[in-house]
């Protein structure tokens, strides 16, 4: 039989990455196999141990690449480390094949050497943090070229020896900013210039360092930032966003006090979430909604927002993208929003490729979904909530909606979503699931309450889920 050569195992075993099982069975067959595996497995997937016996000998075979001077250093210092380290000389230079260094396994490290204790005295903490400052420059000095760290610690990582070899690559930097002094994160700036993702954690307010490492890289692309609830202006990041403005394609913000930049030209994905009190951050939110009517994303794809009533202002930016958008999700909690209507007629008029619709309706909006399912052939899912909740029980509503859908639906739409508050008559509900004879409903749904909702509608969606012409309902 024709042997395999290396580079055609190494290409196989990559692909197998994901199952760390086979590979550790792999491992077995003979000494050129076990070289080719070790190295895939120690990037990161070796890590995800389900079990605490395997993963206290992953962690002590991490404690065994310690130096001599800081074995001794942390002796000095009353850190006893398990003696199960100092038993025999590993096999491979396993630390060197690390690709990923996260905080989370750094912790747990340092947990089971102090046996999960967790004591607030001074003295603990000092000899915690001394372990867990020599593991850190451990993986710094033996690691080239690491793709992603997660930096969330007091550790000046990027001035520890080895950091000019170790983090030059990084192509994923995750930072906790109450962490992270700003002198750190300008070291980091002139070593790593070609992250790709960036997320920030715990902003508060301008970062002189951060603002030096978004300015350093060369081809970022996913930005996402979760601000402290005590926050300030972030003024200065807005602009060194913007200054990334032909590069970021993904930009989530979790608040709204993080002014965005009017500019950002190849954005494909937005995502702005507000999990803030709006009475404490009014002025804020007004700021921001005038920034984002005025914003220009022309390559804009994906549109989410939540906790956030602003559809004139998302009318408007949709009006100025090139038509690629294909999905929009909105998620307000505050029922007494306006210019609903208004956003679904941006979206019928701007963006025939959309697939996924999530959004809120008012009656007098329905007539913008007959413009909307006619111009947009594309629509897979569309989901439609209330902002009202006082419907006369007499009055069915919801039957000028179901009329519309029956009518105009697409042949792509295959999922569809309606609003428990409002009434749907047995008629209008019938006729609805006929007009699907002939192609499939993969999914339907009353969303918000079914007050409404009879046991003559559920017995309609039972017995068209027997006819097969619905896959699946949330009510039957």
């Amino acid at each position: 039989m024709t042997r395999l050569n290396v580079d055609c195992l190494r290409l196989i075993f990559n692909e197998l990455k994901f199952n760390k099982k086979f590979l550790h069975t792999c491992l077995l067959v003979n000494r050129e196999w076990c070289h080719l595996i070790v190295p895939i497995l120690w990037k990161k997937y070796s890590w995800d141990y389900d079990h605490e016996e395997s993963e206290k000998k992953l962690f002590n075979t991490i404690l065994s690449y310690l130096p001599s001077s800081s074995r001794q250093f942390l002796l000095d210092n009353d850190v006893k480390l398990p003696s199960k380290i100092f038993l025999k000389p590993q096999l491979f230079n396993y630390i060197s094949f690390c690709k990923y260094l996260e905080a989370e396994i750094i912790n747990k490290i340092i947990g089971m050497v102090f046996d999960q204790v967790d004591e607030i005295n001074t003295a603990e903490y000092d000899r915690k943090n001394l372990l867990e400052q020599e593991i850190y420059k451990l993986f710094i000095s033996r690691c080239k070229n690491l793709k992603e760290l997660s930096w969330q610690t007091f550790q000046p990582l990027s001035l520890f020896p080895g950091a000019s070899t170790c983090f030059p690559r990084l192509y994923s930097l995750s930072i906790d900013i109450d962490c992270v002094n700003s002198n750190a994160l300008y070291k980091m700036s002139l070593i790593c210039k070609d992250l790709n993702i960036l997320s920030i954690y715990n902003y508060s307010q301008d970062n002189p360092g951060l603002i030096s490492l978004i300015d350093a890289q060369k081809n970022l692309k996913n930005v996402s930032i979760s601000p402290h609830i005590k926050k300030e202006s972030c003024k200065e990041l807005s602009k060194a966003l913007t200054r990334k403005g032909n590069t970021i394609t993904d930009l989530n913000l979790e608040s709204v006090n993080i002014i965005p930049p009017l500019f950002l030209t190849s954005l494909i994905s937005l995502k702005i979430s507000n999990s803030y009190e709006y009475e404490n951050f009014g002025k804020e939110i007004q700021e921001f909604q005038q920034y984002l009517g005025n914003s220009e994303f022309p390559e804009l794809q994906f549109l989410d927002v939540d906790e956030l009533s602003c559809f004139k202002e998302l009318a408007m930016l949709i009006g100025k993208t090139r038509g690629n958008i294909s999905g929009v999700s909105i998620y307000i909690f505050d029922k007494s929003a306006e210019n609903t209507g208004m956003l679904i007629k941006a979206i019928a008029n701007n963006c025939p490729k959309i697939k996924w619709l999530s959004t809120y309706l008012e009656p007098k909006d329905f007539i913008y979904v007959k413009s909307l399912l006619l111009n947009c052939k594309n629509l897979i899912s569309v989901k439609f909530d209330s902002l009202n909740f006082g419907v006369n029980k007499n009055d069915n509503i919801g039957d000028e909606l179901l009329e519309i859908l029956t009518k105009f639906s697409p042949k792509s739409l295959i999922e569809i979503s309606i609003s428990g508050n409002w009434k749907y008559s047995i008629d209008a509900f019938n006729r609805f699931f006929e007009s699907f004879r002939g192609r499939t409903l993969n999914y339907f749904e009353i969303n918000n309450g079914q007050d409404y909702i009879t046991e003559g509608h559920k017995m309609i969606v039972r017995q068209y889920i027997i006819e097969g012409l619905i896959i699946d309902s949330n009510f039957i």
